[in-house]
């Protein structure tokens, strides 16, 4: 269905639950929220869309945009539905269930949030594949696709709940299924959300560990990884709260910065780690990912708060 010449509603500020930030290649910032659907800011008006204007879902977990300026929506829904806006219009998008796993350079991949299904979308421009991702060897647990990040090498790696990580490097899937990736406190609730690359090609899955990639072919062992310690040693008090952070980003200075969940947003420059707490009214807020903008600026969605934006010293709320 797609309606044309949408306006949505202006509105003066964002939904409590923005859980997901993008901005586009005409600067456009994009907040998802799981309650109230997406808001577009372009540097004066803020426009809220919602299901009433041709959004498929009020839920909107990933946002990702094409070659041509298309935005993508992708979040909870059983119909295996994604939105395209194409700057004035919402169309939605059935998926075709398919096993056909590749990599094209162009590609869009978006998450399938829906408990348990083990779905991803693969998106040619033509067609949204949702695809089945496999078990690791000698596993049969149901699962769910938390996180998507594609490397510098073009592999793509998915974060599960709870069976750990795979890399698909469009001939195969390698995982990684250690305790500290797949056991996680709270009965397993948290789930590899977050996949990032440092500077030196190491890999951070906001665990316990960080780990060293190699290529399996060069190997004489099928383990194509080693593990170091992570965030959560590196302040010298093994600070337990920071094992398991939610969401990462490397700056343009390659500073790594984690967000926790009640404990503040945290930056490592490769020596020291350096706390930043978030608040409102004296007490810390409930994070969720970390975002950095066209420009390197980095943005916080929270739970219940709105969106952060850091000035240099402290993250501010905005709007």
């Amino acid at each position: 269905m797609k309606d044309t010449n949408v306006k949505g509603d202006t509105v003066k500020k964002l939904g409590s639950s923005i859980m997901v930030i993008y901005q586009d290649k005409k600067n456009n910032y994009w907040f998802g929220s799981w309650k109230t659907g997406v808001y577009k800011y372009d540097g004066k008006t803020l426009i809220n869309y919602t299901t009433k204007h041709g959004l498929y879902t009020e839920r909107v977990d990933d946002i990702k945009e094409d070659q041509s300026g298309n935005i993508y929506f992708s979040g909870m829904n059983p119909n295996s539905t994604i939105t395209k806006f194409d700057g004035n219009s919402f169309t939605n998008i059935r998926a075709t269930p398919s096993n056909e796993w590749k990599l094209e350079a162009n590609d869009l991949w978006l998450l399938n949030p829906h408990q348990n299904k083990q779905k991803v979308y693969r998106f040619d421009g033509n067609t949204l594949y949702e695809l089945t991702l496999p078990n690791p060897p000698g596993l049969n647990n149901p699962f769910e696709v938390y996180s998507i990040c594609k490397d510098r090498k073009g592999n793509i790696w998915l974060g599960t709940n709870p069976v750990g990580v795979c890399r698909y490097d469009g001939k195969s899937f390698e995982w990684i299924t250690e305790e500290d990736v797949t056991e996680f406190r709270n009965e397993g609730a948290n789930g590899v959300r977050s996949i990032t690359e440092d500077k030196n090609g190491d890999f951070w899955f906001n665990t316990e560990k960080r780990y060293s990639i190699y290529d399996i072919t060069t190997l004489k062992s099928n383990q194509f990884y080693t593990r170091h310690e992570s965030i959560g040693s590196l302040d010298g008090k093994n600070t337990r709260g920071l094992n398991e952070y939610l969401s990462t980003v490397r700056d343009n200075d390659n500073n790594l910065w984690f967000v926790t969940y009640r404990d503040g947003v945290w930056k490592y420059d490769g020596t020291k780690i350096t706390r930043y707490q978030v608040q409102e009214q004296s007490k810390n807020i409930k994070l969720f990912s970390i975002y950095k903008d066209n420009n390197g600026e980095l943005w916080l969605g929270t739970h219940e708060n709105g969106a952060y934006k850091f000035n240099g010293k402290s993250f501010d709320k905005q709007f």
